[in-house]
């Protein structure tokens, strides 16, 4: 396996190296057999350095793995300050961490080879302790809302993009206006297109998902897409994938996921708005639909969500909900306000000399 080049230490592990064949024996995405294969090589690594048998760990000894991802310090820098875990690496990076070497005990237990899972899962619940059927997580996992730039930082993106080549400001419309991820974007073919009634197919392989959705695009995009379909004919006319490499290194090769996400990156610094990201767009498109009164299930539909539970981030982030009730609010408390005034103007009979 190319895994174990990228991580040696996984070869030292039979039992692990079996675990990640089974994942990718059932077609589990590169990138998730990469992410799992680098959490429980991280695992494996400290497991070793401290003569810890991995098979056998306890959970003061996953524990040992949590201190150390909370101690470690952030590739990006001594000034990082992440509020969630008090060092450089954020309560999500954790978290991901922390899954492949849960799931590899999931196995362990599975294959009979010890009777608990040393990393645990479930909601917490005052009052119950570790191993109950509420066990509290190792890591406490914290939900936050997602960014998404204000009007003026928006403003700012679009006036960098417009000196894009129509590639680059035609994927940044469709993300928009589809609401699509990273890789349903870069993954569209010419024939998921259906200009005619301005929608696109984002097929089931290419989703988080795996759940397949028709969706639109609006006017103005469709110009663009016009547009660059006539550039793309002169870099190559064969149908397959839409969005194609104008370098010379890679010229008319599909677009790699890394090179619009270093795209994105260089015009996000250039508009001085360095949060925003390839996701940012799903964000921003699916809190505009609920600022618009979009019901929930529609907008789940429309993002390919699995459950409304996904959905209910974007309703929150909209503020839409506490919006209409403060104003519901507000308004009886000012009608009852003004009644109080007038009640007491009638019981005087005249106002002030």
């Amino acid at each position: 396996m190319i895994l174990e080049e990228k991580w040696p230490v996984l070869r030292r592990h039979e039992r692990a190296i079996e675990w990640l064949r089974i994942w990718a024996d059932l077609g589990r995405a590169p990138r998730t057999i990469d992410a799992y294969a680098r959490g429980l090589a991280e695992f494996l690594l400290l497991c070793e350095r401290e003569g810890i048998d991995p098979v056998a760990a306890n959970r003061s000894q996953i524990a040992l793995f949590v201190r150390e991802l909370r101690t470690r310090p952030s590739r990006r820098g001594p000034n990082v300050v992440v509020l969630d875990s008090g060092s450089g690496l954020a309560n999500a990076t954790l978290q991901q961490r922390l899954v492949p070497v849960r799931l590899f005990y999931d196995f362990l237990v599975e294959e009979g080879v010890r009777e608990s899972n040393p990393v645990g899962r479930g909601r917490y619940t005052p009052g119950r302790h570790f191993g109950g059927s509420q066990s509290r997580p190792l890591v406490a996992r914290m939900v936050k809302l997602p960014w998404i730039p204000g009007e003026a930082e928006w403003l700012r993106l679009l006036e960098a993009f417009r000196l894009e080549p129509v590639r680059n400001r035609l994927m940044l419309a469709l993300a928009y206006d589809s609401a699509l991820r990273r890789e349903e974007l870069c993954s569209l073919r010419t024939d998921d297109l259906d200009p005619a009634h301005r929608t696109l197919r984002v097929r089931a392989e290419t989703t988080k998902t795996r759940r397949g959705r028709i969706v639109p695009y609006s006017a103005a995009t469709g110009v663009l897409l016009s547009n660059y379909l006539t550039h793309r004919a002169e870099i190559s006319r064969a149908r397959g994938p839409l969005f194609l490499s104008e370098s010379r290194r890679n010229h008319s090769e599909p677009l790699s996921l890394w090179t619009w996400s270093k795209v994105v990156r260089r015009v996000a610094l250039a508009a001085d708005v360095p949060q925003f990201s390839t996701h940012t767009t799903r964000h921003l498109c699916l809190t505009d639909l609920a600022r618009m009164g979009w019901e929930l299930h529609a907008i789940a539909t429309f993002a390919g969500h699995r459950s409304t539970e996904s959905t209910l981030t974007y309703i929150h982030l909209s503020g839409r909900e506490l919006s209409a009730k403060l104003n519901r609010s507000m308004t009886h408390l000012h009608a009852q306000r003004v009644t109080m005034l007038t009640a007491a103007d009638g019981a005087d009979g005249a106002g002030p000399a």
